[in-house]
C-alpha cells in the first residue's frame, strides 16, 4: 500500500474510533467526566505527523462531530482548528517534553478550547451549572494523556515503521 494512503488511513481510522468514544453513550453521572478523546487523539497525531494531520482535518472533524453530538454546528470545528493550530505552531517544542509536562500542555490547549466554547455558551444564553463540572474533560484528559500517547505511539509505530 501507498504511505501517503496508509498514513491517511490509520489517522482517520483512529479518529473516527475517538469519535465512536465521545458519542458512546455513558450514564448521566459519568457524562462530565468523559475525557475529551477526539482532542487527544488529534492532539497525538498533531505532535507526531504534523504535516498529514493539520487544520483541515481539526476542521473537518469538527464539523463531524458537530453533527453527530446536535451541538451548535461550528461550534467543535472552531475549537479542534484552534486546539489544532496551537499544537501545529508548537509541535516542535512540546515534543520534546516528558509527558507530565505534555500532560500540562495538553490540559491548557483544552482549556482553552473549552474558554471558547463557553464564549459561545454565553452568546447563545445556554451557560453551564456548575464551572467545576463543566471544566472536569480538561482534567480528566490530562490525566489520561500519558497512557493515551503510549498507546497512539504503539499504533504509530506498528502501522506506520517508516515515519518514526
Amino acid at each position: 500500500m501507498n504511505n501517503r494512503l496508509r498514513i491517511f488511513w490509520v489517522i482517520h481510522f483512529s479518529l473516527l474510533v475517538g469519535l465512536m468514544l465521545m458519542i458512546f453513550p455513558l450514564p448521566d453521572w459519568a457524562e462530565p467526566f468523559r475525557p475529551d478523546w477526539v482532542s487527544l487523539i488529534l492532539i497525538y497525531w498533531c505532535m507526531a505527523l504534523p504535516f498529514h494531520a493539520g487544520l483541515g482535518t481539526g476542521l473537518a472533524l469538527g464539523l463531524l462531530l458537530d453533527v453527530a453530538m446536535g451541538t451548535l454546528l461550528g461550534q467543535h470545528a472552531l475549537g479542534l482548528t484552534l486546539l489544532t493550530f496551537i499544537i501545529l505552531k508548537n509541535h516542535q517544542r512540546f515534543r520534546i517534553y516528558p509527558p507530565i509536562q505534555q500532560s500540562i500542555i495538553v490540559m491548557f490547549v483544552l482549556l482553552a478550547k473549552q474558554l471558547l466554547f463557553l464564549w459561545i455558551y454565553g452568546i447563545t444564553n445556554r451557560a453551564p451549572a456548575s464551572l467545576f463540572i463543566y471544566f472536569m474533560p480538561s482534567f480528566i484528559s490530562m490525566i489520561l494523556w500519558p497512557w493515551v500517547a503510549a498507546i497512539m505511539r504503539d499504533i504509530h509505530y506498528r502501522f506506520l515503521p517508516a515515519f518514526r
